[in-house]
């Protein structure tokens, strides 16, 4: 587990280090309650069912995977655009959309718009998860503005 825990906290300190725009605490003045929220529903779900924290571990990892941390991995597919939900390695694969998609809603209505990106959602529940499981945490730098896809 602690191997793991290393793993994780490591890859996610390179993927951040690459990005010098990024802080900890944007958020803490756009919106002081996107973070606890996240925390709260990722607990909860959590709590729910415990698989779901790994699952969005993996999501954040295959979503930093190509092109980096940007919130393309829930992007689904259009009548122009394959999405990488769909992609091979992720298709029938990846768990805890749904999850994602809450948190993205009650988030908009704690922040009173669309001010945090899905990638920084992804980040955080992805941390957040960590934490639920009895790991430990780590900073984030958010502000993820755009997917690349």
């Amino acid at each position: 587990m602690a191997t793991a825990q290393m793993f994780f906290t490591i890859f996610f300190v390179v993927m951040l280090q690459a990005q010098g725009q990024l802080t900890p605490d944007f958020y803490d003045a756009v919106c002081p309650q996107a973070l606890p929220t996240i925390r709260t529903v990722v607990e909860a779900a959590v709590a729910l069912q415990p698989r779901l924290g790994a699952s969005l571990v993996r999501m954040h990892f295959h979503d930093c995977f190509v092109n980096g941390c940007d919130g393309s991995v829930l992007l689904d597919d259009s009548a122009t655009f394959v999405g990488e939900k769909t992609a091979a390695p992720n298709n029938n694969s990846l768990r805890g959309f749904e999850v994602i998609d809450g948190i993205k809603a009650v988030v908009n209505v704690a922040c009173f718009g669309n001010v945090v990106s899905c990638a920084d959602i992804l980040a955080v529940a992805a941390r957040d998860s960590i934490v639920a499981l009895g790991g430990g945490s780590y900073e984030i730098r958010e502000n993820c503005r755009v997917a690349n896809a």
